[in-house]
């Protein structure tokens, strides 16, 4: 892939978080998922790539945008895989909370897992931890191997966890093995990211998310040199169906741990994200008497390359904003 595209790629990254962010706190979070998508599908159509998303908004009968199989860019090469999440976070959104971005991966053709939306069981941690880790190991065993590369006391170690029921054991597991816990309400791809910077407080992400986060996670770290293991979690009436749609996307089984390498299987990964709010990784969008400012992440794995861009936007001068073409607000 041409290394312009990930400025391209940054353009459609921004443009679904000022779409975002102008729902922020007010508590309508299909508003702003719609507004977000919306932004993105637009700008995709200036990028100069014939892409096909296999991570997006869900089956082409559930969205009527950036659905699994969509072509999307300007219909010239190069051939590539896209993964999108326009809003990651759509809850937080809503209450105002921190932890929003808007994000993509991008890979050549056939390089991206293509998984269903559904859940998946996951472990993420950074650079000095790569091979260190296991999603079968306990979890006292991870956490332990995890301080071990990072010359810290477990009492050191900070584990960021979803926030739910089903997490329950692996909160008691963290706490019996002496380690801190960070638990999140919604958006596990910027902790998982975040997981390969020394100064994030982050140092594992565990625990189950969405399948298509977990993908675009670990293009991420693929960029990083971070590291990802993940399983598939068919769960309850709809595990049938699940299993079912696996297959036909030619996951025959489900049982099977995907290492960071099965999930974004090339050597030129594009990763880009822009913050909507404060997380992790990125501060989030800012509004200024003229116009906003936005912070963005770019990274490539061919080049090891980390780009952090802040742009100043003079929103009147932007069509995509000006002319009204997606619907901000009320």
């Amino acid at each position: 892939m041409e290394r312009e595209l990930a400025l391209e790629f940054a353009r459609v990254t921004e443009a679904a978080s000022l779409a975002a962010a102008r729902w922020v706190g007010k508590g309508d979070k299909e508003a702003a998922d719609d507004a977000a998508v919306t932004a993105m599908r637009v700008m995709f159509d200036t990028v100069s790539v014939d892409g096909v998303v296999v991570i997006g908004e869900g089956e082409m009968d559930e969205a009527p945008m950036l659905y699994i199989g969509e072509r999307v860019g300007m219909g010239v090469p190069p051939q590539v895989d896209i993964a999108v999440d326009p809003l990651e976070g759509t809850n937080i959104v809503a209450k105002g909370l921190t932890g929003a971005i808007a994000v993509l991966a991008a890979a050549p053709r056939g390089s991206l897992l293509h998984a269903p939306d559904m859940y998946m069981n996951k472990i993420a941690v950074g650079p000095e931890c790569k091979g260190r880790v296991n999603l079968d190991a306990p979890v006292a065993t991870n956490i332990k191997e995890v301080a071990k590369a990072l010359d810290k006391l477990v009492s050191e170690i900070t584990v960021v966890i979803l926030d739910r029921p089903r997490h329950q054991q692996i909160i008691e597991d963290v706490r019996r093995a002496g380690a801190r816990i960070k638990l999140i309400t919604d958006g596990d791809v910027s902790p998982g990211v975040a997981a390969a910077y020394e100064n994030s407080g982050v140092d594992i992400l565990m625990g189950i998310g969405g399948a298509p986060e977990g993908v675009i996670t670990a293009a991420a770290l693929k960029c990083l040199g971070g590291d990802f293991q993940a399983r598939l979690y068919p769960e309850g009436d709809e595990a049938e169906e699940e299993i079912r749609r696996c297959h036909e996307m030619g996951i025959k089984d489900v049982n099977k741990i995907f290492t960071i390498d099965e999930l974004a299987r090339s050597e030129d990964v594009i990763f880009v994200a822009t913050g909507i709010t404060d997380s992790f990784l990125l501060k989030g969008v800012r509004y200024l008497k003229r116009g906003a400012v936005t912070q963005t992440i770019v990274m490539r794995s061919a080049s090891g390359t980390i780009r952090h861009i802040e742009a100043h936007h003079n929103l009147d001068k932007k069509p995509l904003f000006k002319d009204n073409h997606i619907k901000l607000m009320d």
